[in-house]
């Protein structure tokens, strides 16, 4: 494997990336961009074609040094997966769902497997899984599947895992200055991936077995699941209490030790955090272990669109209104805030919830022009004065800075805030928020 090395090192390796969404083309074109030609691959042909005519398929990509990476030839797309034979390192960024009935889903890291098996470059290449997982797929799925075919580790394959940890819409933490775990099959193979890594991030974090980085990976979306479902249980419990959560939080917040704060909201969205518990407990069940802890807060995040439409209803309702025929305006449907991102985001459940017991239903997000919903093909709105005051009630489902809290406040009937952003506007009487309630407005007001 003395080849890839040398090639990786004077930058002449040709990097494969399997799968161009949200983990596989930002990772295609970091390593276009540090000088190493990329060869991306993707099933859907139409999809490659768009790229090739500098078309990004995910919103938030840069089109300008796209373009430049297409035109320079560091970067282009394929649907022809015999080509994997030209590429000294294939990178596999395919998705990992979870079923109807929550459990994963890795058709597509079989598929590709045996692509690589059948395409194998002669003299070997290095293999590294990014797809997110749970602990031993690497080991127990893909190696299996190399093997089987005759193939040798360290002669004929090198086989790493090495997590995605982007945020999305972060514009503080990137591809380059977010350490970059890796563990390999074999200390050559992990030597090789660090290698690479090195050329792209300014930290590589070796460790000791594929299985390891595959459970901090897990671990580290786990560890968000759980912290953010404790807070949505204590936003409702507060609720009824008639004690603010925004304010506990804030209050807590002063302790410089031994706290560190988490937000309620909608619910979760995103690529991991809400199937990554169901991929850790049905691999902890082979060990005859459950995870009752993190699947009741996977449970809890997933029930929070629910308990936001009754939230809802109920404030319609002291108002005097119902919720069949009301307008509803939901501001945000990105996952996250000042991202384009909609994977999973709970907005997208509120405006079904909504719309299925009779709400009219409207959106506006200037990230995301268009969305399909039980409601319809919707368009992004305008968020003017017209349509503010039309709505009986606007839910603020996702924070984006963008959004003038001032103008909303002015103009709406009834605002709903799920994520607390109003809490600096004052003299407001129309605004109801997740974590409080009609004691918290009486106080405020006082």
């Amino acid at each position: 494997m003395a080849k890839i090395e040398d090639n990786i090192r004077n930058r002449t390796a040709k990097i494969g990336v399997i799968g161009l969404g949200y983990v596989g083309m930002p990772l295609a074109m970091a390593f276009a961009g540090a000088g190493l030609r990329v060869l991306g691959f993707d099933m859907q042909q139409d999809k490659t074609e768009a790229i090739n005519r500098g078309k990004p398929p995910i919103p938030g990509i840069d089109m300008k040094r796209l373009d430049s990476l297409m035109h320079s030839g560091f970067f282009k797309a394929s649907s022809d997966m015999s080509k994997l034979c030209e590429a000294d390192v294939v990178c596999i960024c395919v998705p990992t769902p979870v079923t109807k009935m929550r459990e994963p889903d890795l058709s597509h890291i079989i598929h590709v497997s045996r692509e690589i098996v059948l395409n194998l470059r002669l003299g070997g290449q290095l293999i590294i899984l990014e797809s997110a997982t749970y602990p031993g797929t690497t080991r127990g799925l893909i190696l299996p599947i190399l093997e089987g075919e005759g193939l040798v580790l360290d002669k004929d394959f090198h086989l790493a895992f090495s997590p995605r940890r982007v945020d999305p819409g972060n514009e503080k933490y990137n591809l380059k200055n977010i350490p970059k775990l890796v563990g390999g099959i074999s200390p050559a193979s992990t030597a090789l991936a660090v290698l690479l890594y090195e050329q792209i991030a300014d930290r590589v974090v070796a460790v000791s077995s594929p299985e390891v980085a595959e459970m901090s990976k897990i671990f580290e979306d786990v560890f968000r699941s759980v912290n953010i479902a404790l807070v949505n249980e204590m936003a409702l419990l507060c609720e009824k209490m008639g004690v603010s959560i925004w304010e506990v939080i804030e209050s807590a917040s002063t302790k410089p030790f031994g706290y560190m704060p988490f937000y309620p909201g909608p619910g979760i969205g995103g690529h991991c955090l809400p199937t990554d518990p169901y991929y850790l407990s049905n691999k902890a069940r082979e060990f005859d272990f459950h995870t009752r802890f993190i699947e009741l807060a996977a449970e809890i995040n997933e029930g929070m669109p629910y308990r936001v439409v009754e939230m809802i209803t109920q404030a319609l309702n002291k108002q005097s209104k119902s919720l069949k025929g009301a307008k509803v305006l939901v501001l945000g449907v990105a996952y996250k805030k000042n991202s384009s991102d909609i994977w999973g985001s709970p907005s997208l459940k509120i405006i079904d919830l909504l719309y299925g017991k009779g709400a009219e239903m409207s959106y506006s997000d200037p990230y995301i022009p268009n969305i399909n919903s039980a409601a319809g093909n919707l368009k992004s709105v305008e968020l003017n004065s017209k349509n503010l005051s039309a709505a009986d009630c606007i839910v603020i489902a996702t924070d984006h800075d963008c959004f003038d809290l001032e103008q909303v406040a002015g103009w709406s009937k009834l605002i709903f805030d799920t994520r607390g952003v109003t809490r600096k506007l004052k003299g407001h009487t129309n605004i109801v928020r997740l974590g409080e309630n009609e004691t918290n407005k009486s106080r405020r007001a006082q």
